[in-house]
């Protein structure tokens, strides 16, 4: 029983990690008044430059870093054009999904069956002993540890500094905010383009240390998961931390009932399971927020700002 428990607590913290990365660039973007819907294409292009550059170097950092440029610049085209020439978000966020789905797909048929980088697993000495704590949390990649100093970390910058009151404030009323010297473009530029590199290392973390390798649409949906999360998390990164092991730990159920040859349930149900799961929580969690009256987005979210008005 304790055995079964480990194993899925350890795939449930693996599963959660590249929704955590996308969902906490997210709300830093939308914290500052931009609406980006296109993480999953951005998951996607991160996932694939990161077997890419962990192909070309053999070094899983510049792997790692890859995956993340590749997110940046994909969000700085759609800083662009969602801040600087003011189109509609939503329309350019899915743009960018499509962009990034059709292009991965199209530039990843050299990698596919093709053997690729493989981040190794650190264990951390002393507190990997602790019994069934340190098999479940310190035998992780590297990328597992550095999710857990950004989550915490993104919560002091947003809510504990001079910054993150920039961008909330930013994300709230632009003109407020420009006109006690906020630079309202450079502050939403620079969460989108972060929004970006975090959806790129969520995707080189799926194609680096999850599961080895280029597949195409490897995310799955995840990206959107991503997004559903933000709002589940009303904006809070700790928050969102906890339901992308949500996600993670109906993942980790999937996989332990293929592990133990569960007949009964098909396979493609299986596989449909943790997003289901996850969306049926979401809305009762939406429902829940809202008869207590939490739960509001930024009030300028998806709003273009311009000193001409």
């Amino acid at each position: 029983m304790l055995d079964d428990f480990t194993f899925i607590a350890k795939i449930a913290m693996k599963s959660s990690v590249a929704v955590c990365f996308a969902a906490l660039g997210e709300i830093y973007a939308e914290r500052s008044g931009v609406l980006n819907l296109g993480v999953e294409g951005m998951m996607l292009m991160g996932a694939l430059a990161g077997v890419a550059a962990g192909s070309a170097t053999g070094n899983p950092v510049l792997a790692t870093l890859g995956g993340m440029a590749v997110g940046g610049l994909l969000a700085l085209l759609h800083a662009f054009f969602a801040i600087t020439l003011r189109v509609n978000q939503t329309l350019s966020g899915l743009a960018l999904t499509i962009l990034g789905a059709g292009l991965s797909s199209f530039l990843g048929r050299a990698y596919i069956g093709k053997a690729a980088l493989r981040m190794k697993v650190y264990v951390v000495p002393y507190l990997s002993d602790i019994p069934v704590i340190g098999d479940i949390f310190f035998k992780q990649t590297p990328l597992v540890y550095l999710a857990y100093i950004l989550v915490p970390l993104g919560a002091w910058l947003l809510f504990r500094t001079r910054l993150g009151l920039k961008i909330r404030a930013v994300g709230e009323d632009a003109a407020s905010a420009d006109a006690v010297g906020v630079n309202v473009a450079a502050i939403r530029y620079g969460c989108t383009v972060f929004g970006g590199c975090m959806a790129g290392l969520g995707g080189a973390y799926l194609s680096l240390a999850y599961t080895p390798g280029w597949k195409e649409n490897m995310t799955m949906g995840q990206g959107w998961i991503a997004i559903a999360m933000v709002i589940f998390a009303t904006w809070y990164p700790l928050r969102a931390f906890l339901g992308a092991l949500l996600f993670g730990g109906l993942t980790a159920l999937q996989f332990f009932f293929q592990a133990t040859g569960v007949e009964l349930i098909p396979i493609n149900v299986l596989r449909m399971f943790p997003y289901l799961a996850t969306i049926l929580v979401l809305i009762v969690v939406m429902r829940l927020d809202r008869t207590q009256g939490r739960g509001a987005a930024p009030a300028a979210l998806g709003v273009p700002f311009s000193r001409e008005g």
